[in-house]
């Protein structure tokens, strides 16, 4: 337990060796430790110092939450980290996803190992302005389970803290698993005293998702982080027409794929129509969706992104779709997102160039 670390055989919840109820609380009932935790003296963590003094470079921190999974956090975690890349600040993105570290294929960067120098750990780098640090440089394989207890999670997410060498960074983008627990806590407390800028919270339209993201959002306001701001992610689907599949059912109810006869009658009969935009709604949002939580919570609403195949296929991919004429319905929503996050977040302070 040399500086204060939490040892791997700690119970679950574990409140750290330097807390003032270390083997005295509920949690500590039955941990091999518990003696020696109740015994030590207790006084500032050092490794809070060592994190501070890392995070002092780095202008800008924002996490990205969700309270549930399959929101597509990830994916905007990583647009965001293309997006500003490509407006000339330096970023990083952090992936603490422990057991479900989905950065790296995001980033384009599955099979790359993470690297060591006198300054620290290296990150992996995207652009010369975009690094990445994530578990899933570590793992042996991309398959490997993690089958960690909350205690371990911890200690690596400090570690990250610590011993990342980042350099000069514009913003560290923290992309965190879903919920609001150990991994939550542990880098809200370790960026306590880094000046955290706020949360950016991503969900979809449905009730089923915005009851766990009410948590989150009194997750942030419990914790003091701020919320800077709540996506609705897969607002609704939408492609261009000319894109979409057209399927009959046949009298015997089977489905024939109809495509290519509807497309060359549009092309003779209607060719305007190949402009246009289908659009549909996946998810039921009749309860007012996430401009409505925003309103009764108090907090800011940064708009929608829609449901846009080509956006998923360009985070299969790697890709930045801004970078990709494709994604037609997606990066032009995410870039009025990132404009007014910018904009109501006091974030447009930092200019490019590093001025």
């Amino acid at each position: 337990m040399e500086n204060g670390d939490i040892p791997e055989d700690a119970n679950e919840h574990c409140p750290g060796p330097q807390s003032d109820s270390a083997g005295k609380s509920d949690a500590c009932e039955g941990c091999p430790n518990q003696q020696i935790c109740a015994t030590a003296p207790k006084g500032p963590d050092p490794d809070m110092v060592a994190i501070a003094e890392r995070m002092a470079t780095v202008k800008h921190k924002i996490l990205v939450l969700s309270g549930k999974g399959g929101v597509g956090k990830s994916t905007f975690s990583a647009q965001l980290a293309f997006a500003l890349a490509a407006r000339d600040f330096q970023v990083g993105l952090l992936d603490i996803d422990i057991c479900g570290p989905s950065i790296p294929k995001m980033l384009g960067l599955e099979g790359q190992e993470i690297h060591q120098s006198n300054l620290g750990w290296s990150p992996v780098y995207v652009e010369s302005n975009l690094g990445v640090m994530s578990i899933g440089f570590m793992l042996p394989h991309p398959d490997e389970a993690v089958i960690w207890r909350g205690p371990r999670k911890n200690g690596l997410i400090k570690q990250f803290l610590k011993d990342v060498y980042w350099g000069e960074l514009d913003f560290l983008i923290v992309d965190a698993p879903p919920g609001t627990s150990d991994e939550h806590i542990s880098i809200v407390q370790c960026l306590d005293a880094a000046n955290v800028d706020g949360a950016i919270i991503v969900t979809t339209p449905q009730q089923v998702s915005l009851i766990d993201v009410k948590k989150e959002v009194n997750f942030c306001k419990k914790v003091g982080v701020k919320v800077l701001g709540v996506v609705e992610n897969m607002s609704g689907l939408s492609q261009p027409i000319s894109n979409l599949k057209f399927m009959k059912i046949t009298d015997n109810g089977e489905m024939k794929d109809v495509t290519e006869w509807i497309s060359e009658y549009m092309k003779e009969k209607a060719p305007e129509m190949l402009n246009l935009i289908a659009c549909s709604e996946v998810f039921d949002s009749s309860g007012g969706g996430a401009l409505k939580m925003c309103n009764e919570m108090a907090v800011p609403f940064l708009g929608k992104v829609p449901l846009d195949p080509q956006l998923c296929k360009a985070a299969e991919e790697g890709r930045s779709c801004f970078a990709d004429k494709d994604c037609v319905v997606s990066a032009p929503a995410l870039q009025k997102i990132i404009d007014k996050l910018m904009e109501t977040s006091g974030l447009s302070m930092t200019e490019s160039n590093g001025v």
